[in-house]
């Protein structure tokens, strides 16, 4: 299994963001983006996860099912900046929704909410939450579906240090079982054993560095 991008470029209106941006992972294996706002990190998340067509390049995802490949967006969770909730429904109404949606294969709602320490309030409306209980219940959507590419962006946003040891644990388990994890972050993510690619610009254009 393998997740690989090649020459990717990508615009926003008729400002070209990004060029030239490609990498490769392997089962278990995490790559961070990293980089000054408006450096393209989230643009080119959202590419790979196929909510933004590249203005050039391909990204592909193996898994030995098919000999084209798989487009990544069939096989991966991705978590933006919005939580992707309503907020008139029950932390269970929501999670029971993704999980009919995507699939039960995954934990069970209770569990999910368990994994990311919010088991006692899954009644109440996901609008009562904090901002930083509500990114933990957006974490625990992941959980109660499972699909082996995740695609994070800035995903400990609002969360304390605490909740940030317990969602690098969380994406280090999905490493350890084969997962690929594609992320962007201002700030560590406590991750081992991770590649670094950092957005810089230049010329106007936006390069990927490996770290």
């Amino acid at each position: 299994m393998h997740l690989t991008a090649e020459n990717l470029a990508a615009r926003r209106g008729e400002d070209l963001i990004f060029a030239n941006i490609s990498f490769h992972l392997a089962a278990g294996e995490a790559l961070v983006l990293t980089g000054r706002n408006g450096s393209g990190k989230s643009t080119l998340l959202r590419v790979v996860a196929g909510l933004l067509r590249p203005e050039k390049g391909t990204v592909i995802f193996h898994d030995g099912e098919s000999r084209e490949g798989r487009r990544p967006g069939e096989v991966s969770h991705y978590l933006g900046h919005r939580n992707a909730m309503k907020n008139e429904l029950t932390v269970v109404e929501n999670l029971d929704f993704w999980r009919s949606f995507l699939g039960n294969a995954g934990l069970s709602v209770e569990d999910a909410a368990d994994a990311v320490g919010l088991s006692e309030i899954t009644h109440l409306p996901f609008a009562y939450l904090s901002a930083g209980q509500q990114r933990r219940i957006a974490f625990a959507k992941l959980l109660v579906a499972h699909r082996p590419v995740w695609i994070l962006d800035e995903p400990t946003a609002a969360l304390d240090a605490s909740a940030d040891r317990l969602f690098a644990g969380l994406i280090e388990a999905h490493l350890a079982q084969g997962g690929i994890v594609l992320a962007a972050t201002h700030q560590p993510l406590g991750l081992r054993n991770v590649q670094e690619l950092k957005m810089t610009g230049f010329a106007g254009v936006d390069q990927g560095v490996w770290g």
